[in-house]
This record gives C-alpha cells, sequence and structure tokens, in this order.
C-alpha cells in the first residue's frame, strides 16, 4: 500500500492513504542500517494487516526536507514573524527565508502583534513591508490582529498543499493557528503539546488538517546554528540579487568587493533594500567563517 506519514511519536509512524484510512505503522530494521530515517511528509510504500502494526517498506524521493521541523514535501511556509514583544529583527526573517528557498520552499510572511504599533512604528514598517511585496512575498500587515480579511486569505493558501508554520518563540504561531481553526477547540497551550512544540526533545511530530489542507507547526528559535550551502550559493537564495547577477560585470560576482556590481549600485540606488544587503553581507561572512565539518567515523 502507498500513504503519506502524518504523525511520528515514540518511534511508530501513522500513515494516511488516499482514501483517509490511517494504519499505525513501524520502519523496519534495515532503514537503520542504510541510515535512512522517516519524515512526517514522506510518502511510502507499507504493509499492514487489518488489526495488526505495519511496516514501511520504502520511502520515496523527497522533493525537499526540513529539520526544524522535520518535515518533508513541504509546499510552502508561513513565517510567523512578530512586529513587535519580541523586538522585529530583519536577519532572523532574512535568516528563515534563506533557508526555505534554499529547499525551494514558497515562503508567506505574517506579521503578528502589530496592533500593539502606535502610528509612527507602523510607518516605519512601511517601506519594509513594500520592500518583501517587490522581491514578490506574500506579506500580511494589518493594523487589526488577525483581522478576518487576513485569516480568510491565509486560509485559502492551504488548500491541497502542505505548510509549515516557523517563527520566533513568542512570536504567536500557535494564536494564528488557534485563529485560523476555531474548531481544534483547543487552547494555545494545548496546541503545543498536540504539535510537540516547545522542547526540542520530545518525540512527537504531526500534521493538522487546516483549510482543506496540511499544516505542520515547529518548536519556536531564536536563530539558526549556521548555514548549509557554499558561499559561491547564498547570493542565489535572495531572489532579487539573483535577478541582478547577470548584469553584474564578472560572472560569479559576489556583490561584495568586485567593480561593476549591479547588485551593489542597486543598493545604492535604493532600489534593493538596504537591510536585505547587509544581511546578506553577514550571511556571507558567517559562511566563510564556519568550520570545515568532518566525518569523525572516517579513519
Amino acid at each position: 500500500m502507498k500513504g503519506q506519514i502524518h504523525q511520528l511519536l515514540a518511534g511508530f509512524y501513522d500513515v494516511q492513504t488516499a482514501d483517509g484510512q490511517l494504519y499505525r505503522t513501524r520502519a523496519r530494521g534495515n532503514f537503520r542500517k542504510r541510515k535512512v530515517s522517516p519524515m512526517v511528509g514522506d510518502f511510502v510504500e507499507f504493509s499492514a494487516e487489518a488489526g495488526s502494526d505495519g511496516y514501511i517498506l520504502s520511502v520515496d524521493d523527497r522533493r525537499n526536507a526540513l529539520v526544524r521541523p522535520p518535515v518533508s514535501n513541504i509546499d510552502q511556509a508561513v513565517v510567523v514573524t512578530a512586529a513587535t514583544e519580541p523586538t522585529f529583527s530583519s536577519n532572523l526573517l532574512d535568516r528563515q527565508l534563506v533557508a526555505l528557498e534554499s529547499q525551494h520552499i514558497h515562503s508567506i510572511i505574517y506579521f503578528t502583534k502589530t496592533d500593539l504599533l502606535t502610528a509612527d512604528q507602523r510607518e516605519h514598517f512601511t517601506p519594509l513591508i513594500a520592500g518583501y511585496k517587490a522581491i514578490g512575498y506574500d506579506v500580511f500587515f494589518s493594523q487589526q490582529a488577525f483581522s478576518d480579511t487576513d485569516l480568510n486569505r491565509l486560509r485559502d493558501c492551504f488548500k491541497d498543499r502542505l505548510t509549515v508554520f516557523m517563527g520566533q518563540t513568542g512570536a504567536g504561531k500557535s494564536t494564528l493557528l488557534n485563529h485560523l481553526s476555531p474548531d481544534l477547540d483547543l487552547a494555545t497551550g494545548e496546541i503545543s503539546q498536540v504539535l510537540n512544540r516547545g522542547k526540542h526533545t520530545t518525540r512527537k511530530v504531526g500534521l493538522l488538517s487546516v483549510g482543506g489542507g496540511l499544516v505542520a507547526d515547529t518548536p519556536g528559535f531564536s536563530s539558526y546554528e549556521d548555514f548549509k550551502m557554499d558561499v559561491r550559493e547564498l547570493g542565489q537564495y535572495f531572489p532579487e540579487l539573483q535577478a541582478l547577477s547577470p548584469s553584474c560585470r564578472f560572472r560569479g560576482c559576489q556583490h561584495i568587493n568586485e567593480p561593476g556590481c549591479a547588485v551593489k549600485a542597486a543598493v545604492d540606488a535604493g532600489e534593493v533594500m538596504k537591510s536585505r544587503y547587509e544581511n546578506y553581507l553577514q550571511f556571507h561572512q558567517l559562511i566563510a567563517d564556519q568550520k570545515p565539518r568532518y566525518d569523525k567515523s572516517r579513519k
């Protein structure tokens, strides 16, 4: 039989077939030998008899996969970003966007706590919101927190897609989920238990049905430890930089010190967000400074 893993709990994988039937399975021992770990979101072939546990036989190739949350075959991500409390960080937002771009996952930026901003603070966000929209990101930023208009528009994005929610601890991911799907009838803390947010040592990962699609939540975080791409690849994951690269004088331009750089010219002209470029430079340096990893198992 074929199906998709919808939940992982204490070594058991709950697999749902196309007709909606749910089967509890385990991964066969040869997966460990091959160093393959099935993930929530994987499409698998499995065997199961009525009234008994089944076994996963094979895992289909993944389109993409994230470590946090450990989910594969993701269509899009909602990056929940607090406008305040905690203080907004374009650096943290861009880290998340780069991670998603590297996996070819469409990003939606949803600002929370906008109702706590003063008029002057909201005005400060205006060019920033326009900048991210100009890049091509879907951005939700309303004066009213969790407005029906925004919730309906976001809910419409979920149909027939697997969506992950990402964001800093305290940004309001669970609160947003509660507004999106009131039929869950769960308090915010209870959503954390269902989706296994909170402690990183928990073993349960699952998908919820929301808006005609599947939604996964993820533990909050403050930063990514490092970047997984080569330093020469980083510019590919800034769409506005990637679009300008063919106009640079030198092929393979890193947009730092090279003459005739179209990206630097666009930054100076105000056509590329200064904050994005500054974050690009910082990420570039971080990647360059990362120590190479060596496989300790190799002799």
